[in-house]
């Protein structure tokens, strides 16, 4: 028997990259041989961080995690993790408000490529309700120490930079 490398993708937008992300990441590396965090580029949505930006301040909070590799993609996330040779996208869900819309991705997925599992992963309970746009609505307060709750400590200086502009 053969063994074969185990490959997973985490994709999302990560605009910016939050301490609820960074757990699902952590938790993640632990279960696969790779994990390659894949950044989408989505030009009808407007981004506070460009799509570089997010990919270095990713391998910055990631660095510690030697099998995590971030890149980026556009078009279909089912496209850019077959040609990666996975066979699992790792998604991350935050109680009751994420799971609908999770669940028609996932079933959409499935019907574009059945061999491919989607596996979700519950943010831990402290950043169940951490999200970008809330991040986002605190860094425009000038609450920088607040946002150590929410973000890893390397994201608040170029985060409240971001906002100032």
């Amino acid at each position: 028997m053969t063994l074969q490398s185990n490959i997973a993708v985490y994709t999302g937008s990560f605009d910016p990259v939050t301490l609820g992300h960074l757990n699902i990441i952590e938790r993640s590396a632990k279960l696969y041989d790779t994990l390659i965090i894949a950044v989408g580029v989505n030009s009808e949505k407007q981004s506070l961080f460009s799509t570089q930006e997010r990919m270095d301040l990713l391998k910055l909070v990631t660095s510690h995690l030697p099998q995590v590799h971030v890149e980026s993609f556009d078009g279909l996330a089912v496209d850019f993790v077959r040609s990666r040779n996975a066979k699992v996208m790792v998604r991350g869900v935050r109680p009751l408000t994420d799971i609908a819309g999770e669940f028609t991705m996932m079933m959409a997925n499935r019907q574009l490529d059945a061999a491919i599992e989607t596996v979700f992963l519950m943010a831990d309970e402290e950043f169940a309700h951490v999200s970008s746009s809330l991040i986002k609505q605190i860094a425009a307060m000038g609450h920088g120490r607040a946002l150590e709750r929410f973000v890893p400590s390397e994201i608040i200086a170029p985060l409240m930079s971001k906002m100032k502009k």
